[in-house]
């Protein structure tokens, strides 16, 4: 919970080595001088990749203003909700307005959302009545597969300092690690047993940082011990999930090095995941997050933007986010960090996709209309991630697109539905200049576009017909083209 444009750190294999509390951009770019271009969508050569679907992490509990401490208030969504107001979360927001599904993926934050602890306190448990049952029905009624199970501390009878924030575990001989592992085998039982279904596990979030919340450090040398003994218990009671690594630098940092090195570690890793949180999207197309990935796929597991101001901007640079993980990386899937944020945490609307308000707060000098347990929209960052929600549905199979030249303020990226309906997104970042895209499209097939920006939202706007589509995009938006029926 802490980060396409190099930050201050260390810049490993190519890639930056991502920072806890820095904000990579300016947020705006150079303009360019050209304002149309010529592209042809390639769905007579072979396809690109199969895109699973998108993510999101839930804030099932509290944390404090700041992401500073633990408070002991029981809050957090679905919880605070009203009964009408989870059955609108999981609609709208959660299934994108779609009539099937639309998230593939939630990121639950083991010792941190999840904290509660069974009597050792060494297994997880829900830290408030009902909190298992809630998060699983949420998961079936938004049509989520399954949760990426992600760790931001072990429980803290594994851990040196006894806290969830802060601290090590306590050792890494073979008989403790052992033992660690199947605790942490034994957490997804009691999961499962709750009714929830499990997609992703990944043994630590950003392990390289101690935070005011839960964390836990590892070295590199601590954490490939510490993966190899509890991956391999992961593997072996749950084959299908898919176990990644290192939850901040992927394969590009000291941990990634250490596993690339150690053969039975390697072979324990499904992906590599990554935080290039806020980073300026150019990143993606400048940087290469597959060359010492070993065929395994690199995506970005949290997403957000951790200082500064929101702006106009910063939706665009969203969606070109997802669009340039995806054309430029092969990318199976992106998370935006938060669905709901609550009303009364200063980052609430750099990492939300919307607001809710808890019933403790009672100060309506902001959001004056929204009413306790009931969420609204942060439209900055829900309108950057809605059109892919409901218009890339799961498995979705990119194509190549030719390009006449690769510009960075606009982005275009196609793909077919599993129904084998052609879809294509493009993007205009300028914040002054509409740009006209010249598409072939390979089709006489009529195509509906669908914008989004920081203040619209699937705004109908005509239809199309191919081969040759001449579409200008006015400054700020993101649009979807979508045969048409």
């Amino acid at each position: 919970m802490t980060s396409h444009s190099p930050s201050r750190r260390t810049v490993l294999g190519g890639i930056a080595a991502g920072a806890a509390a820095i904000s990579p951009f300016t947020g705006s770019s150079a303009a360019h001088a050209a304002t149309s271009g010529t592209y042809a969508i390639r769905y007579d050569q072979a396809r690109r990749q199969t895109i699973l679907g998108l993510g999101f992490e839930i804030q099932s509990d509290s944390i404090g203003s700041g992401n500073n401490g633990l408070p002991e208030e029981v809050s957090g969504v679905p919880y605070d909700l009203t009964t009408s107001e989870r059955t609108r979360f999981y609609q709208q927001m959660l299934k994108g307005g779609r009539s099937d599904r639309g998230f593939r993926y939630c990121r639950l934050a083991m010792g941190l959302y999840y904290r509660g602890l069974d009597p050792t306190g060494k297994l997880m448990r829900g830290r408030y009545p009902g909190q298992t049952a809630l998060l699983a029905d949420m998961c079936d009624q938004a049509g989520i597969e399954g949760l990426s199970v992600e760790y931001w501390s072990p429980a803290p009878g594994w851990k040196s300092n006894h806290s969830y924030i802060g601290g090590k575990v306590k050792q890494f001989d073979a008989a403790f690690l052992a033992e660690f592992g199947d605790a942490m085998v034994a957490d997804l039982d009691y999961l499962a047993a709750g009714g929830l279904r499990i997609s992703q596990w990944g043994l630590q979030n950003e392990p390289r940082y101690s935070t005011p919340y839960s964390s836990c450090v590892y070295n590199a040398t601590e954490y490939r011990q510490t993966f190899k003994a509890v991956a391999s218990r992961i593997r072996a009671k749950y084959p299908d999930v898919m176990v990644t690594a290192d939850s901040q630098d992927g394969w590009g940092g000291e941990i990634g090095a250490a596993i690339l090195a150690d053969p039975a570690a390697l072979d324990l890793v499904d992906a590599w995941t990554y935080h290039r949180i806020g980073y300026d999207s150019n990143y993606q197309i400048h940087n290469d997050f597959n060359r010492l990935a070993q065929g395994k796929p690199s995506f970005n597991n949290e997403f957000e933007y951790l200082s500064g101001a929101m702006t106009d901007w910063r939706t665009v640079n969203t969606a070109q986010s997802i669009m340039n993980w995806m054309t430029f990386q092969n990318s199976p899937t992106w998370y935006w960090l938060h669905a709901l944020k609550p009303t009364t945490n200063a980052e609430s609307e750099n990492y939300g996709l919307g607001f809710w308000r808890p019933p403790s707060d009672t100060d309506f000098s902001r959001f004056p209309d929204l009413k306790p347990n009931h969420w609204t929209w942060n439209p900055r960052n829900w309108n950057a991630v809605a059109g892919f929600v409901k218009y890339m549905p799961w498995d979705s199979v990119r194509y190549t697109v030719d390009e006449s030249a690769v510009l960075e303020d606009q982005r275009i990226m196609a793909w077919k539905t599993p129904a084998g309906k052609p879809v294509f997104a493009l993007t205009n970042r300028s914040a002054t200049q509409s740009f006209t895209y010249t598409v072939d499209t390979q089709t006489a097939a009529q195509f509906e576009g669908h914008r989004y920006g920081p203040s619209t939202n699937d705004q109908r706007i005509g239809f199309k017909s191919g081969p040759q589509l001449s579409i200008t995009v006015p400054p700020l938006s993101i649009e979807f083209w979508v045969r048409n029926p």
